[in-house]
């Protein structure tokens, strides 16, 4: 990345705090992860941007990664009106009711034995490779699941950031 600023980093760079706190929110739901990155603008490159995160993301607590996960919703449920969400898990769009069954089941039981959502970066998975990996990490212990939930919220927070500083404008999301 360039070291001149994208417009959608200056305007990020240059909002209010409570502007870009909410854009933050629409990042990642944790509240500490939003409170790190907004303490260390200005970002000279998104590149910068996404190292914060990074590091920020490294630093959540069980009780910070659980807030995170509480933003996002099931696989194959996204959220009505939600055009993030919608784009996400566009994989899930064309998935047969056996498959959308499948992994609302296996959905509840990942739910079941570990306390939260089952969390993926769905961008660009298929209906079936997201449901082959929940039945794969189902398997894992506590602690297992935690590191690769960080990892995938890193995915997704990466893709996230990318729109927030490659959006032109205020309105252009999509």
């Amino acid at each position: 990345m360039t070291s001149t600023p994208t417009p959608g980093l200056t305007r990020f760079n240059t909002s209010q705090d409570s502007a870009a706190l909410a854009a933050l929110h629409e990042v990642c739901a944790s509240s500490a992860w939003g409170s790190k990155l907004l303490a260390q603008r200005p970002y000279a490159t998104a590149e910068e941007l996404f190292t914060a995160s990074d590091a920020a993301l490294a630093e959540l607590t069980v009780r910070d990664l659980e807030e995170a996960m509480a933003g996002h919703p099931p696989i194959g449920r996204p959220k009505p009106g939600d055009p993030t969400s919608a784009r996400e898990q566009r994989g899930m769009a064309g998935a047969s009711e056996a498959l959308k069954a499948e992994l609302l089941e296996l959905n509840l039981a990942y739910q079941e034995k570990f306390g939260h959502v089952f969390l993926i970066c769905a961008t660009g998975a298929t209906g079936e490779q997201m449901r082959d990996a929940v039945k794969t990490r189902i398997g894992n212990t506590a602690e297992e699941e935690r590191e690769i939930v960080r990892t995938e919220l890193e995915k997704i927070n990466r893709i996230r950031l990318t729109r927030l500083v490659e959006t032109a404008e205020e309105g252009d999301k999509d």
